[in-house]
């Protein structure tokens, strides 16, 4: 059966809007682009400093005034997209969200605010997207490699890429906010403190260096505000034409020490604003410097945001990086592709049935099409309990082009798609995704029943139907009683769904 379903992957229609919202750990930005003739042209920026991680406590706890200062940007920035369909909007969460210790009690008031959903990237992720933006904005030529290093709010990403790919991506816990407030708590700067908090930082850095070295680069580029704040300063102070040099750096520091305390840093060219975190971003740049052997390092236009526009040219069609992603775990853990397609066939047929009564969208369809082919990724480590192995490999892997939530739905639908249904297999994902998930769950789990005798012969007959939380499945009579342990599987199904909050109904004819 090919019945319809409804789609959120609308082609790219010349004059559409796109936005990317970028919810740093410093500041907020988002980008509006529109897409004409294949391109992205830039229609609107807005950026609002809002200091995420300023109010990020050691327990993961966010202070009230920061959330609320978080919350009224992005309704601001909600009024901008209002009109842009959902589907074309992403909006990407960082560090200081990552490191909340309930990011669902931010993320949903953010999300109502917004009028979107927020994605919570890793830190490896959120490297490839900015190593995208940097990597269309400014071409690399053919063949050769580049260093990437973006300096947050919370962290500090640093990527050797080539063309449009990241070969290399690490995610440090130092960012321009987080390291003023750990190493200049008290507003105080010196000598001492400089060189302690230096040899912290740079041990950092020391983590990958050497593998980065031995892959070598032909230049290093540096993204977002703290490099370009470094940048201009350099300018200004006539060290460089805007570039950061090795030969620049140390004069930079001398000059900021010289001031004593935050509040009276007076550095050329640098903006308010900027002025109570430099301290750390001068002190994490000094640390890569030091410890990859830079020399100099140009200032890129782009950033991460710009990166998650070019990321969603490329999702859902041959590009998306997630079926790259897929493909290589398939082939990492050797999980048996023949099965794999024969599953995700059935999961498809029972799908396309349901996906209108069910309002299950295209994204669905997607994640139950990677469901499908890493269910048996477990395999690998044991077969006893290999779902429950899955889904915690699923959960917690970096896996490009995923964000946070969608490999948690992913690992939730590989954990409930065989056994009982634990009560905390859902505890992860916010509210909206929880219907999504649970009838998501209950079509893998039928897929996979149906061919748990790994048989490569076509189910004779197969209708599926929704009313409500009600599913009801026809199979053939004769199929069924020629296969009496998938029959008595299939009876005992109805009360292991009962998990999902669906009842079950099997007809045979």
């Amino acid at each position: 059966m090919n019945n319809v379903f409804p789609t959120t992957r609308l082609p790219l229609q010349d004059g559409d809007l796109l936005a990317a919202v970028d919810l740093g750990s410093n500041s907020f930005h988002m980008v509006v682009a529109r897409y004409v003739l294949g391109q992205l042209r830039t229609v609107d920026r807005l950026r609002e400093t809002v200091r995420l991680a300023e109010g990020l406590d050691r327990k993961g706890g966010l202070a009230p005034e920061v959330r609320q200062r978080a919350l009224d940007c992005l309704s601001r920035f909600g009024q901008r997209i209002r009109d842009v369909p959902p589907q074309r909007v992403r909006a990407i969460a960082t560090n200081t969200v990552r490191r909340l210790a309930a990011p669902q009690a931010f993320l949903m008031p953010a999300e109502s605010a917004l009028g979107h959903a927020i994605e919570v990237v890793s830190g490896r992720e959120e490297a490839r997207l900015i190593y995208l933006g940097v990597a269309h904005a400014q071409p690399s030529k053919p063949g050769e490699r580049r260093l990437v290093i973006d300096i947050g709010g919370g962290s500090t990403e640093c990527i050797v890429g080539s063309g449009f790919e990241a070969i290399e991506r690490e995610s440090l816990q130092v960012g321009c906010v987080a390291s003023t407030r750990r190493f200049f708590e008290n507003g105080k700067l010196s000598k001492k403190k400089w060189r302690d908090a230096l040899t912290e930082v740079s041990a950092e850095f020391q983590q990958f260096a050497g593998t980065y070295r031995t892959l070598g680069w032909h230049e290093a580029l540096g993204s977002s505000g703290t490099n370009k704040a470094i940048g201009e300063i350099c300018a200004a102070m006539k060290l460089t034409k805007g570039a950061v040099t090795a030969d620049a750096l140390p004069q930079l520091r001398e000059r900021l020490l010289q001031a004593e305390r935050i509040e009276a840093i007076d550095l050329p060219g640098l903006s308010a604003d900027r002025r109570p975190i430099i301290a750390g971003g001068i002190l994490i740049l000094e640390a890569a410097f030091n410890v990859l052997g830079l020399q100099r390092m140009a200032v890129s236009k782009a950033a991460m945001r710009e990166g998650v526009l070019y990321d969603m040219l490329g999702r859902g069609g041959a590009d998306d990086p997630r079926d790259a992603a897929v493909a290589a775990l398939v082939k990492r853990y050797g999980i048996d592709e023949q099965q794999s397609a024969r599953v995700e066939a059935t999961l498809l047929r029972l799908f396309d049935q349901v996906a209108q009564g069910w309002s299950l969208d295209a994204d669905d369809r997607l994640m139950l099409q990677r469901a499908a082919r890493l269910h048996e990724l477990g395999l690998a480590i044991a077969h006893s309990q290999y779902h429950v192995h899955s889904s915690y490999v699923i959960e917690n892997s970096d896996i490009s082009g995923f964000s946070r939530q969608q490999q948690q739905f992913l690992a939730a639908l590989v954990r409930t798609h065989r056994r009982g249904i634990p009560k905390s297999a859902f505890d992860a994902l916010p509210d909206r995704l929880l219907a999504a998930v649970r009838r998501s769950s209950a079509l893998l789990r039928l897929a996979v029943l149906l061919h748990r005798a790994h048989e490569s012969d076509p189910i004779p007959q197969l209708d599926a139907q929704v009313e409500g939380s009600t599913l009801t499945l026809t199979v053939s009579k004769r199929w069924l009683e020629s296969r009496p342990l998938i029959r008595a599987d299939l009876e005992g199904e109805p009360q292991d769904m009962a998990g999902l909050g669906i009842a079950l109904k099997l007809l045979a004819s």
